[in-house]
């Protein structure tokens, strides 16, 4: 009976411990630390939002078929911004900033579009480098990475 709880206190601490350390859960990357290997192309479909809970980011593949990594926090006071699929948008629990699947603001009073992570996609793998936000000012086409 021992063991068992042991075991069972093990693996509590495993799922508790894998929700904050970056790569536990999910693929090590050979690109570095903070780099996580999100997955294939394909497995991601046109209009789908994926949380990566380990990297605080979302993998957005717009409707064209590009890609975008949204930093969960939101611009306003850094509160965590869930995506809402019905709304189809991603809504500030703290202050009701809001924001389209691009990022980009649509309700205040948040003043600048959700931070990116870059985005690179090698041997039709996307990745995605968590180790620094990119603070932007606006939405821009450019800043969309296409396969």
């Amino acid at each position: 009976m021992r063991v068992l709880g042991g075991v069972a206190l093990l693996e509590a601490g495993w799922i508790a411990i894998s929700n904050f350390v970056p790569g536990a859960r999910g693929k090590a990357s050979p690109d570095g630390p903070g780099v996580i290997v999100a997955g294939p192309v394909e497995r991601f479909a046109p209009g789908s939002v994926t949380p990566f809970v380990a990297g605080k980011c979302y993998l957005v593949r717009d409707e064209d078929g590009g890609f975008l990594a949204l930093h969960r926090k939101c611009t306003h006071l850094g509160c965590s911004v869930p995506w809402n699929e019905t709304e189809r948008r991603f809504a500030c629990p703290c202050h009701a900033s809001a924001f389209d699947i691009h990022g980009d603001v649509v309700n205040a009073p948040a003043s600048r579009p959700l931070d990116l992570f870059a985005v690179t996609i090698r041997d039709g793998v996307v990745r995605i480098d968590t180790s620094r936000p990119i603070r932007r000012t606006v939405f821009e086409p450019g800043q969309v990475v296409r396969a």
